[in-house]
């Protein structure tokens, strides 16, 4: 199976999430996104607005992360930042799990921590991604992370922050891919930096790609791939 540019780009959500970008950035990016019909523009929260408005009717729509990076906040500060968002013009949401309690085995907690973000989301259509950081966790942990994310009512599950570790590994993608066949998608995220290797996941079966150069994979496919 071969994929065009168009194609993969539709698939990618493009980050724009290092602290130290600023208005501008979130303007190049966004402009960078449009232009390459890339799906998705992923911000910070307090640029939501800014980014909703320079995509608005093009194509392209807006994610917003939430509890970022760490996912240490208390889940109704994530739910807060989760309505927040949405009412700025965010169309998705990538939420981070609490590692922290995960790995306590208070799985209780990170259940009423994603559905706290879920229950503000749905009811608006807004899709749900949580992201795992499962750089820190076995491939048992991320097959567990991913039946609490189902549990909990969220659309898709992620592999990476890119703030922690490496990123998204073929062993992690097709656990998640295995777990949660036919009940929720993943989205790796945190690597992929090329062509060859957003091609490869997608081949796996994944539904989205977490990126933060779009632009430099999509110019890296082959010539005459229909773009």
């Amino acid at each position: 199976m071969e994929f065009t540019r168009e194609q993969l780009a539709k698939m990618m959500d493009h980050a724009v999430l290092k602290p130290n970008m600023t208005d501008e950035d979130i303007r190049k990016n966004a402009a960078m996104c449009i232009a390459k019909k890339v799906g998705d523009l992923c911000v910070r929260p307090t640029d939501t607005a800014l980014a909703a408005s320079l995509v608005k009717g093009t194509g392209t729509t807006v994610a917003v992360v939430v509890g970022f990076p760490h996912g240490a906040s208390r889940p109704e500060v994530k739910a807060l930042e989760a309505k927040l968002a949405i009412e700025d013009g965010a169309n998705e949401l990538d939420m981070v799990m609490n590692i922290g309690k995960f790995l306590s085995g208070d799985f209780d907690w990170v259940v009423r921590d994603i559905k706290a973000v879920v229950d503000v989301a749905k009811p608006k259509g807004i899709v749900v991604k949580v992201i795992q950081e499962s750089c820190l966790l076995t491939l048992e942990q991320v097959a567990k992370a991913c039946e609490l994310s189902i549990q909990a009512g969220a659309d898709f599950v992620k592999t990476s922050t890119g703030f922690n570790g490496d990123g998204a590994t073929v062993e992690q993608v097709e656990v998640m891919l295995k777990t949660c066949k036919g009940r929720a998608k993943v989205k790796p995220s945190g690597g992929i930096r090329d062509w060859e290797r957003a091609v490869m996941f997608v081949k796996m079966g994944v539904d989205r790609l977490g990126v933060g150069s779009a632009d430099k994979i999509l110019d890296g496919a082959p010539a005459g791939d229909g773009y």
